[in-house]
């Protein structure tokens, strides 16, 4: 499965997902880590269970010969034993519960682990349609549920397994005749839990995708809570996500529903029989075929089989809950991303030139595989040179950057990175060369020291100072309470629009890549921000290969050369002058906004009059 399927894996319908626990082989390979504690807990769990079955030979023993003068030693004896037993099966249940419960703990925080590593590794093209809420859902209830299977309900189904089929065993050897009615009676029990443990599994699946949604929508409008409230939408918000978790409590409830159905059937069915077999163990105790020492052995033998069968019933839910989750999170896993290294990547040349090409490049967008965003485009940029890209908007300016980055691999054509088709090199070694200041700057929900040495995690303290002060950040950190420790918020929320663009700068200048990218740096600055955002974008320019876009044209004068894109090709080229003389789309594009800049001067002027 590819990241361009990701969209049709996630809305299956339920009658095409497995009934089986199968997903839940899924967690093989992380148990498989800690093979010494998992046989240390079946172990453990034996001695438990075997200790567990010894009682009834005791009691047994007791009242058949145990009950005269003569024998007072022998029960001494016995219940010395006894108590021996009792230490070994508490002994054995603490060792069990300790390892299972370490187990679960562990395998969880590996399989969050991996998953999360493996959602970083997914392409663009993943997420153009999967919402980060569900996945984060998958990340934390998903887990969740499987920690609950690994680290209790399958230590406590394997225990009642072993339980019931030494219970059997002891059965049998006990009175055989007896035993035939019980294992009659046992596919009229197996069947029903059979039966409505997939109703419960589908019913558990189920829940877990409405709970997910739930949970996606609430990511989503908290990230944008100033917007939902300046637009006064919060009873809309609520309504929407009490009608979510609505249908998540629905889903809940039936499957829950579901599972004491189940357990109802499974109690009745388990009990019944052993009353069955008490009323035929009786006659026979009455006829002289059985001892009531023996009869006795047996129906303790068989309610230790009845309850385990009746706890593995109420278990089998919790299983296959968890199956449930482990086939939401194995679907992530099995996504394979539809960019990655090759076998044998090209080296890109040492020392880095930044030289970048585009050679009869066209691009359509998975989610829009009909319309072609660029249409067979030509670009060459020459190592230290600054070309600006403007254009109207879905002209494909950013598409560019896209296939830079290697986002996104071209239909046709071919980009390149000092000569090397980006598709042939390895895609980290490409980026390594890259540093980008987007438009939507995003700061991390950390300090402004972490923020900045994000552009290079092992830079020192010394070095992110150095970028923040040829970014024009160190006068602005320097009066924060916390200096350089200071957290931002979400989202850089304690930010003004112009620090966080400067942030976003010294990243870039700490990464020291010989490419720049820069994604509308100015757009959404006021004329002050604009201005130091500019001289911090001068400095960081300096000596590399800078790609530049931009729809204010103002940003664009100081490059070497200008690219006019439109329609998904390269339409016009030259200086602003030149541009401006042929009277082409740069030059209307131009005359627009320096006609609708001058208009806006001109009734500042008249409202001050």
């Amino acid at each position: 499965m590819t990241d361009k399927t990701a969209g049709a894996t996630a809305g299956a319908t339920q009658g095409e997902r497995r009934r089986s626990i199968g997903p839940l082989k899924t967690l093989l390979p992380f148990l498989s880590r800690y093979r010494g504690r998992v046989a240390g807990a079946l172990a453990a769990l034996i001695a438990a269970a075997s200790a567990t079955l010894v009682l009834p030979l005791a009691i047994r023993r007791m009242i058949d010969h145990g009950f005269s003068e003569t024998n007072a030693a022998l029960i001494d004896r016995y219940f010395l034993m006894l108590l021996v037993v009792a230490g070994a099966l508490a002994a054995a249940s603490s060792l069990r519960y300790y390892l299972v419960t370490w187990l679960g703990e562990r395998v969880v925080a590996d399989v969050r682990a991996a998953v999360f590593a493996h959602v970083t590794r997914l392409s663009p093209a993943f997420f153009d349609t999967a919402q980060s809420g569900e996945i984060t859902s998958r990340l934390t209830a998903d887990t969740t549920q499987i920690k609950s299977a690994v680290g209790a309900s399958a230590s406590i189904a394997l225990r009642n397994f072993f339980l019931f089929v030494g219970a059997v065993a002891m059965m049998v050897v006990t009175s055989p005749r007896l035993s035939a009615f019980v294992l009659l009676a046992i596919p009229f029990i197996v069947l029903p839990l059979v039966a409505f443990g997939r109703r419960v599994r589908k019913k558990s699946r189920f829940a877990q995708d409405t709970l997910a949604a739930a949970s996606a929508y609430a990511g989503e409008t908290i990230g944008a809570v100033r917007t939902l409230q300046a637009f006064g939408n919060e009873p809309e918000a609520r309504r929407r996500f009490a009608d979510a978790v609505e249908r998540a409590f629905d889903a809940a409830r039936s499957s829950t529903k579901a599972r004491a159905i189940l357990t109802a059937v499974a109690i009745f069915m388990v009990f019944g029989s052993v009353v069955a077999v008490l009323w035929v163990g009786a006659t026979d105790v009455l006829a002289g075929r059985l001892t009531p020492g023996a009869l006795s052995q047996f129906v303790l033998y068989s309610v230790f089989a009845a309850g385990a069968l009746g706890e593995l019933s109420q278990v089998w839910g919790e299983i296959a809950q968890a199956a449930g989750a482990a086939e939401r999170l194995s679907e992530l896993l099995r996504i394979e991303p539809t960019i990655a290294a090759p076998a044998k990547p090209v080296a890109l040349p040492t020392p880095p030139r930044g030289e970048i090409a585009f050679e009869a490049v066209r691009f359509a967008y998975p989610t829009a595989p009909d319309r072609e965003v660029l249409g067979g485009i030509d670009i060459a940029v020459r190592p230290g040179e600054k070309v600006a890209v403007v254009g109207p908007s879905g002209a494909g300016k950013s598409t560019l950057f896209h296939l830079l980055l290697r986002y996104y691999d071209p239909s046709a054509g071919r980009v390149a990175v000092d000569g090397i088709d980006v598709k042939a090199a390895d895609p980290a070694e490409v980026r390594r060369r890259i540093a980008i200041v987007p438009q939507d700057t995003v700061i991390f929900a950390a300090d402004v020291m972490e923020n900045i040495r994000f552009g290079r995690p092992d830079a020192t303290d010394a070095e992110v100072i150095e970028a923040a002060k040829l970014a024009l950040v160190h006068d602005f950190v320097s009066v924060l309470p916390d200096g350089y420790r200071t957290e931002v918020g979400e989202r850089g929320v304690t930010l003004s629009g112009g620090q966080r663009q400067r942030l976003a700068i010294a990243r870039a200048i700490l990464r020291a890549a010989p490419i720049l990218l820069l994604d509308e740096a100015t757009s959404a600055l006021d004329a002050e921000s604009e201005t130091l955002v500019h001289t911090a974008l001068e400095r960081l320019m300096e000596g590399r290969t800078t790609l530049v876009i931009a729809h204010r044209l103002a940003t664009v004068l100081a490059c070497d050369r200008i690219l006019v894109v439109d329609q998904g090709r390269v339409v016009e080229e030259g200086t602003h002058a030149s541009l401006i003389g042929q009277g082409g789309l740069y030059a209307r594009l131009a005359r627009l906004q320096f006609q609708t800049g001058a208009a806006a001067l001109k009734a500042i002027d008249e409202a001050a009059e």
